[in-house]
Formats: C-alpha cells, structure tokens, sequence
C-alpha cells in the first residue's frame, strides 16, 4: 500500500458498456413494440426502416442514430427520452436533475453522446447536452416531425443541415426551427463538439417517466 488511497470521486455514475447500452436499447424497443401491438412490420410501415433493421436493433445486433431512435419514438408513441439509461430512483428529484444523476443515451455508432437535462416527468419540451466526437453525427438521412428544436453551441462545431443547406455553427452561436423542415446535423471538425439542445413534445407524446 502506498497510503494515498483511491481518489476517484465517490458520487461519479456508473454507465453501461457497450454491450449492455445495445442490449438495453434493444431490449426497450422489443417491449414497446408489443405494449403497442405492433409487429416489426407494422413499425417497419411507420417508421420507412426495414423489418432486418428492426430485428437486429431488438437483438442488439445493431446500434441506432439518433434519427433512427426519433423515427422509433414517433412509431412507438413514447419520447425519446424513454430510450435512455435509468436513473437511481432514489436520486430522482421532481424538478431537479443534478449533474451526475443525468441519465445517458450513448450511441456509440454515431459517435454521439444525449444526456437529459430535464427530470423525468409530465412536460412539454426535453433538454439534453450533446457531446458529438469527431465526425459524429445524426444520421445520414433528413428527419421532419411535428414540434420545434432549438439550441446552443458551448464549444466546438456544429453543422446543422435545415432543407439541404449546411450552417456551420461555432461556439456561441444558437439556432431555432420547425422539426417539420428536414433537417440533420453532423460534426465535421476533429475537435468534440457540445450542444445543448432543446426540442417540444409532440402534442400526442406522453410524459416521459
């Protein structure tokens, strides 16, 4: 023993290894499914992905981008934030998320990494921090829903595509739009990249919790 003990931080969160996120998200998609009655085909039909798509996500065969996950929520009729770690019920504040009980969607294939800064509960919009790795993205597709999103760059670059036109964000800078305009966004620099990022629930989306 060399007497200085272990420093790490006592109150610093677990997460889930790769292995266990994918298994999770997988695990979570399946039981929505069929609380909702729908087969893989039925959420084939409404999301555009493919049955194998589907299939293989439920049995952590393959990791989702986030557009991926938006698609899935608006199928399954759930917020987005029902696909993210759980937090410690025992920490879980009504109105306040402390910064190391916030719960986590890592989607490693994407390079991207959500942390919901709002609790879990009846509301009308969700704040996340975003921290995107170099050449993260949201996917190779546009995405357009119901409802609105904007946010805020804390550091690095954000390249925001709205109805196929590339805006380069910096540090600083914040945007706002209608989800219903296509839209993705990317981070082509090789320096991480964080966002906070704002989106609304659509008007039929049930609390998240």
């Amino acid at each position: 023993m060399d007497g200085r003990g272990d420093n790490s931080p006592k109150d610093a969160p677990t997460t889930e290894s790769d292995d266990a996120v994918d298994a999770r998200l997988g695990e979570t998609v399946r039981l929505l499914r069929q609380r909702a009655g729908l087969s893989i085909q039925d959420v084939a039909n409404k999301t555009g992905l493919s049955n194998g798509m589907i299939s293989q996500l439920e049995r952590a065969r393959a990791m989702p981008s986030i557009r991926t996950l938006r698609l899935l929520s608006i199928a399954l009729d759930v917020p987005i934030s029902y696909f993210f770690e759980t937090s410690d019920p025992a920490d879980v504040q009504r109105y306040i998320v402390r910064k190391n009980n916030r719960r986590l969607l890592r989607l490693t294939a994407s390079g991207v990494v959500k942390e919901a800064l709002t609790p879990e509960g009846k509301g009308q919009l969700e704040l996340y921090e975003l921290t995107l790795n170099p050449g993260a993205s949201s996917g190779t597709d546009f995405l357009q829903h119901i409802g609105e999103k904007a946010g805020y760059v804390l550091s690095g670059s954000l390249r925001l595509w709205l109805d196929n036109q590339a805006h380069v964000l910096e540090a600083g800078d914040s945007f706002r739009f209608p989800s219903i305009v296509p839209h993705m966004f990317d981070n082509p620099t090789q320096q991480t990249a964080r966002v906070i990022w704002v989106t609304t629930l659509r008007q039929s989306d049930p609390p998240a919790g």
